[in-house]
């Protein structure tokens, strides 16, 4: 009955048959303007346009059901049920993990993969007997060799025919199955020609510092070279903040209360704020983004590089920029360029949920939360921070406790005169400096720029180049820390500290969180001794260093 099928299918008669059809809307790269990320994360990369190909040289999804039904039909047969790959493309690879483990490049078509089960097994998935598998063309089946082998094995091993209604595919005979072979090859080769000039076109576009599609970046307008009034004083005096040391849960806070959104309109997060600031649009800079894979564990890894030109120098975009270049750098020095630990964005009900720990040797524990019981007679809500049973997980001794309330208090306070202590600091050591080096900085990036063009000229030796780059980038990374320094010093002077004091109790939970785990790392709370000790001298902070404070405050 199998070889029948085929048999049968190869002469067009599918009487008694039951038949299904693939309908596959094309997505594949198309020659048009490039996209690139939201505002969120509008540092991201150009991507090519991918659009549907239909009006073009392939029907729409009706248009192909309506075929198919109507050739089964004219030649006897059922057509039972219809597999719809919307917005899929048959050519481009995606990174995927193997059976095996291993890291690999595949076409990902679960729908296609699917019919051909369903077609092995007989059956449909709405229960009809399943015999063959009908598509519009072989551009409709498939555009990867490893696929078409893969259809090409139902076909011989299990009986059931695969066919087209425009005769392009023949998988039924030996000579068909060798012409299908060539011909999905040239497809996969037009496929990648065109992705090709796509990616030239683009690089052309990054060159010439013209910006591309995507979401209208925060600050310009909608012609993203335009600097937007409003939005651009906003988001320089983001920038601003982040050198004056502003905690971001801070930064939010005022976005807010100044009733200022992100460009699609959406509340800020601390993910937009990084991204705002780390983007080398501020300066002017074209940049694009780069996705590296580590070849020992396979993990995909992105991140932002500036765009330069033929002779090594940064890349101006066409759009107003709202900042110097040096107001840039010291902005993203201070930022780091990945996400740091502390984040005050969780769901955390209670203020110290995560920061107390037991201080009885050799536990640690971080205290979990316990409501109090009717028996105490305590206020509705009120509860306690305690040490895990040694039952537990994680497990803990279970012999501290302490009243959750009055150490909320007792930290707010300890937190606050940390944090007006700290701004103090900040503002005495914030007096004008004249940094008066500038020039020395300059040699220095003309004596770098002068290497490479000696390395590209071959008049040096690889040893001889990186052994004086190697002294040159440390003199230039010495000299920009310490400029950036000075800046930072002096938008400290221009800027007003934040009261804390003043504004804690008009801030909710999570912003509290986030200057809790932005200034410490852990606050140990010690056994209760004795009745009536103040639960002040329980606790002992421990806070962050100074030099990860100044970064991750404005984290």
């Amino acid at each position: 009955m199998d070889n029948e099928l085929v048999e049968r299918a190869r002469w067009g008669d599918l009487k008694g048959q039951n038949w299904a059809g693939l309908v596959r809307l094309s997505f594949e790269t198309d020659e048009g303007p490039a996209t690139t990320g939201n505002d969120a994360t509008e540092n991201t990369v150009a991507k090519p346009a991918f659009r549907p190909m239909t009006g073009r040289d392939i029907k729409s999804r009706d248009e192909q059901e309506k075929d198919n039904r109507s050739f089964v039909e004219s030649r006897g047969g059922r057509y039972v049920y219809t597999y719809e790959e919307p917005d899929t493309s048959a050519w481009k690879r995606k990174r995927v993990r193997l059976p095996n483990g291993e890291i690999g490049y595949r076409v990902v078509r679960p729908v296609f993969e699917g019919a051909l089960e369903d077609l092995k097994r007989g059956l449909a998935p709405n229960g009809e007997r399943l015999d063959g598998l009908i598509v519009y063309d072989i551009d409709r089946l498939t555009r990867d060799n490893r696929h078409l082998e893969d259809a090409i094995e139902v076909v011989q091993n299990f009986g059931r025919p695969i066919i087209d209604i425009t005769g392009s595919l023949d998988l039924l005979t030996d000579n068909g199955r060798t012409v299908a072979r060539i011909v999905t090859a040239t497809n996969n080769k037009q496929s990648a020609d065109t992705a090709r000039r796509v990616t030239r076109k683009h690089r052309a576009l990054q060159q010439a510092g013209i910006p591309t599609g995507g979401t209208r970046p925060f600050g310009w307008q909608e012609d993203k070279r335009t600097l937007d009034p409003h939005e651009g004083e906003w988001r320089r005096q983001i920038i601003l903040w982040v050198l004056a040391g502003k905690p971001i849960s801070a930064m939010i806070h005022e976005l807010k209360t100044a009733n200022v959104s992100t460009a699609s309109g959406a509340e800020w997060s601390r993910e937009a704020i990084k991204a705002i600031v780390r983007s080398p649009r501020n300066c002017g800079y074209r940049a694009r983004q780069v996705i590296d894979i580590d070849p020992v564990t396979g993990m995909q890894n992105t991140r932002v590089e500036i765009v330069l030109d033929d002779e090594g120098k940064p890349v101006k975009g066409l759009w107003e920029p709202l900042c110097s270049v040096e107001e840039w750098e010291a902005a993203t020095e201070i930022l780091g360029s990945n996400p740091a630990p502390g984040s005050g964005h969780n769901t955390r009900k209670y203020l110290l949920r995560g920061t107390l720990r037991c201080d009885r040797d050799g536990c640690s524990t971080p205290l979990r939360v316990m409501k109090a019981p009717k028996s105490r007679n305590k206020s509705e809500g009120y509860f306690y921070y305690v040490c895990p049973s040694s039952g537990s997980v994680p497990a803990g001794c279970g012999g501290t406790k302490i009243a959750g309330p009055e150490t909320d208090k007792a930290v707010s306070m300890m937190l606050i005169a940390k944090h007006q202590e700290e701004a103090a600091k900040r503002k005495s050591a914030s007096e004008p400096v004249t940094w008066d080096k500038a020039e020395q900085l300059e040699r220095v990036r003309e004596d770098i720029d002068d290497l490479k063009s000696a390395r590209r000229a071959r008049t040096i030796t690889a040893e001889t180049y990186f052994a004086e780059l190697a002294g040159y980038e440390a003199e230039k990374r010495g000299l920009v820390a310490e400029r950036n320094k000075i800046q930072r010093q002096e938008a400290a002077a221009k800027s007003s500290p934040v009261d804390l004091a003043l504004e804690w109790d008009g801030l909710v939970l999570s912003e509290k969180r986030g200057y809790i785990e932005d200034m410490l790392l852990a606050v140990l709370v010690s056994r209760a001794v004795g009745r009536g000790r103040p639960v002040r001298d329980r606790l002992t902070p421990v806070w962050r260093p100074k030099g990860e404070q100044a970064q991750e405050s404005s984290l």
